[in-house]
């Protein structure tokens, strides 16, 4: 086990979770775009809500998938404080990676006439913007800046933040003070749970990294015994 911290350290845990899959998107990109996403997999939000803080500061982008997330985890446990469940807070700047003119192309086809890259789980390196989009390194500016600001404005507490692949490996990004290339190596998984925790000191700041990617729901079922 790992020694506690000292004292003097103020810690904020990040508990980042994808938004649950998507699945009628009719095998189209849609990066920015508002389409609804599928929370019908009760097992995945009954091994994942208790894992959860309770009492903590709930964030989402302003896209509905984030939100149906939330709520669907609301369903699943028991996040009330004095009766009320918790309020979401949606914020643009915690949206999808904006992919222009890509959205609304067939994905299959648009990696076929692309070359991949080895190195990422992207559609295109983090400088490439999308015609008529945004970057992922822009898109890294505007998540890390959001991430500073609610860090600073809710020190100590727990943030549990609904949000998007993309937005969560410019976080892991910026965590471990890698290039916004270097974010895109991450596997993020629909609902799964990344935390990051941020300790500020009398010297100075910095990250630790809880988990990345777990699904807590595998090992619940992997422990599950046989039905009666």
């Amino acid at each position: 086990m790992s020694a506690s911290p000292p004292s003097s350290f103020v810690r904020t845990r990040w508990w980042w979770v994808r938004h649950a899959p998507v699945r009628g998107d009719g095998g189209r990109i849609y990066g920015g775009q508002d389409i609804a996403c599928d929370c019908g997999d009760a097992h995945v939000f009954s091994g994942l809500a208790p894992v959860l803080p309770r009492g903590a500061v709930w964030v989402a982008s302003h896209l509905g998938r984030t939100r149906q997330t939330a709520e669907a985890l609301w369903q699943a446990g028991d996040f009330t404080v004095d009766g009320r469940v918790p309020r979401l807070t949606a914020l643009p700047a915690l949206a999808e990676q904006n992919l222009g003119e890509w959205q609304g192309r067939d994905r299959a086809r648009f990696f076929a006439e692309r070359q991949p890259d080895a190195a990422s789980y992207w559609f295109a390196p983090a400088e490439e913007r999308p015609p008529g989009g945004e970057s992922f390194s822009e898109l890294y500016a505007r998540v890390t800046a959001a991430v500073d600001e609610l860090t600073a404005e809710h020190s100590g507490r727990d943030i549990v933040a609904v949000a998007h692949g993309g937005t969560i490996r410019a976080a892991l990004a910026q965590a471990l003070n890698l290039s916004p290339q270097g974010g895109l190596a991450f596997a993020i998984e629909n609902c799964s749970l990344t935390r990051l925790d941020h300790y500020a000191g009398p010297d100075g700041t910095g990250w630790r990294v809880g988990m990345v990617n777990a699904q807590p729901w595998l090992g619940a079922a992997e422990g599950a015994g046989p039905a009666a």
